[in-house]
């Protein structure tokens, strides 16, 4: 028929919003603003590796972290030892890869603590409107002008021998570096979820909300904290690697896990008499505790530009 046009059937359907912006869920969203973050999304597959490296290397690497070979001792990296060996002939591989573990636990362990800490005391100070809130900061404050490094030196003096008879060398050792990390990191989620609050507060949903009736903890847990939650995920991947790094710190120190128990701190730490003969022994652990601590820090700024709905990315 004159006039009509007739579709061919190779010619492909039109949507029916066409020429419109597909509306993202803002899960969706987030990570399709994540993933342009290059930097973010390189470190998110290192740390990624590590992370399946020292969960799965034991499994393909089952080489005992103990085993003294005095005949291999101080060797470089070789086929028989990928990343050499101690001054015992231990395998510096096989070792690296069961001290990961605990250094990456103490790491997330540390930030769900200071996390929640943070939260809860952030998110109180700010919905109060009263006494509650100065007492809250002056208790932040006191905190923050606190000497972390002797006040954790002389927790764990005080401390490490009880808990060692209650949970055993390594759980004891565990709980107290993780709850003395995270117990003197929770001031700046604190603060952050606060600041949070008192902008969410007056929103008009959050009226809306008291109007009909919600009660305080309603508000602040449906209505007020999941909208403040993007901040504090940003600060908690800081955290992460702040924790590595103290913990890393107090096993060089000699004051963290017992010596048979090598995270990459304590490895350092051993580490440090033999650094003219075998840098080896040094410059792996170091790089993995670099790595780790380099790669979460970009992550958290991914983080921060993808929930970010201010950055144009």
């Amino acid at each position: 028929m004159a006039g009509s046009t007739l579709a061919s059937p190779s010619a492909e359907p039109v949507p029916a919003a066409a020429g419109r912006p597909v509306a993202l869920s803002p899960g969706r969203e987030t990570w399709r603003r994540f993933r342009r973050h290059r930097l973010a999304m390189v470190s998110a597959v290192v740390l990624g590796l590590l992370i399946l490296g020292v969960v799965v290397g034991p499994w393909i690497w089952a080489v005992p972290i103990n085993e003294i070979d005095f005949s291999a001792q101080l060797q470089g990296p070789s086929w028989a030892h990928p990343l050499g060996t101690d001054d015992l002939g231990q395998d510096l591989l096989a070792r690296m890869m069961y001290g990961g573990r605990i250094s990456l636990a103490v790491g997330l362990a540390a930030m769900v603590v200071a996390t929640l800490v943070g939260v809860v005391v952030g998110a109180l100070a700010g919905m109060s409107r009263r006494g509650l809130d100065p007492f809250l900061m002056w208790l932040t404050d006191l905190f923050l002008s606190l000497p972390q490094l002797p006040l954790l030196l002389l927790v764990i003096y005080l401390f490490r021998e009880q808990l060692k008879a209650v949970f055993g060398v390594e759980g004891g050792v565990f709980i107290l570096i993780v709850v003395v990390i995270g117990g003197l990191r929770w001031m700046p989620v604190a603060r952050l979820v606060r600041a949070q609050f008192f902008s969410l507060r007056e929103k008009e949903f959050v009226e809306a909300a008291r109007a009909q009736g919600a009660t305080k903890t309603r508000q602040m847990v449906v209505h007020i904290l999941p909208n403040a939650i993007g901040p504090v995920i940003v600060a908690a991947t800081i955290e992460v690697s702040s924790a590595i790094i103290a913990e890393s710190t107090l096993s060089f120190l000699g004051l963290g896990f017992p010596p048979d128990i090598p995270t990459w701190g304590r490895l350092l730490f051993d580490a440090k008499d033999h650094l003219d003969v075998a840098p080896h022994w040094a410059l792996f652990p170091g790089a993995a505790i670099f790595l780790t601590v380099l790669s979460i820090n970009f992550i958290g700024d991914g983080l921060r530009d993808a929930l970010d709905p201010r950055r144009v990315i």
